[in-house]
């Protein structure tokens, strides 16, 4: 059983993965809600589906980039969620497990870009490539310019992610887009399951530090 927290952005997502495979989520889009909302929707299934954090065989934890508060909500809850337990945590690549919901709407020529809008005119990005049965980084997590993103998508191109009305028109026409809503805890079990193991690591809970970017990363050039 697999328990998946998502606070990166607005997106509030908590899923549960079953003894059997199937997926559970609570979630809500909302600023600010993830101090509110994350212990709930733990709660919530745990009292749903009947099990306890101890049983669980890993906690997994999108790790950034993304919000600096959103991040550290998710961090300090797997701290004291895995207090005194075994359970294994593993952090993941928020922007891969972005990804890794957009795989479907990809072509095998092109390629897929997470991007979470970041301060000013910036959004973090990471680009990816999805072929047969392979998800695979073509790039690594960068904090770009809106215009020097843009200059990368090709037609075809699919983009996943927040931010998106910051994006040309000429871009979003060129490519398929898919907004928040497509920004799912979900998907962090995905990448989980399926053994990319180039996009999580296992993390002790009680030094476990989100991968956030400072106001001069995100301000630079």
């Amino acid at each position: 059983m697999l328990l998946a927290l998502e606070t990166a952005t607005d997106v509030c997502s908590v899923a549960f993965c079953n003894r059997d495979g199937d997926l559970f989520e609570k979630r809500v889009e909302k600023r600010g809600a993830h101090s509110e909302q994350l212990f709930l929707f733990i709660g919530e299934l745990m009292e749903e589906h009947d099990f306890r954090i101890t049983e669980l065989s890993a906690l997994l934890v999108s790790e950034g980039p993304g919000s600096y508060t959103g991040l550290r909500i998710s961090a300090s809850a797997v701290k004291g969620l895995l207090f005194q337990t075994e359970v294994p945590l593993y952090g993941v690549n928020t922007l891969a497990s972005f990804a890794a919901g957009a795989v479907e709407d990809a072509s095998p020529a092109g390629a897929i870009h997470a991007v979470i809008d970041a301060r000013r005119v910036h959004v973090y990005h990471q680009q990816f490539r999805f072929s047969g049965a392979a998800l695979t980084a073509a790039s690594e997590v960068e904090v770009l310019p809106i215009d020097a993103f843009e200059s990368m998508v090709a037609s075809g191109d699919v983009i996943i992610g927040t931010g998106l009305n910051r994006i040309g028109e000429d871009i979003r026409a060129k490519s398929r887009t898919l907004g928040s809503d497509a920004i799912t805890a979900k998907s962090l079990v995905k990448l989980y399951r399926q053994g990319y193991e180039e996009f999580f690591h296992r993390a002790s809970p009680a030094s476990f530090e989100p991968k956030y970017y400072t106001s001069n990363q995100v301000n630079g050039p």
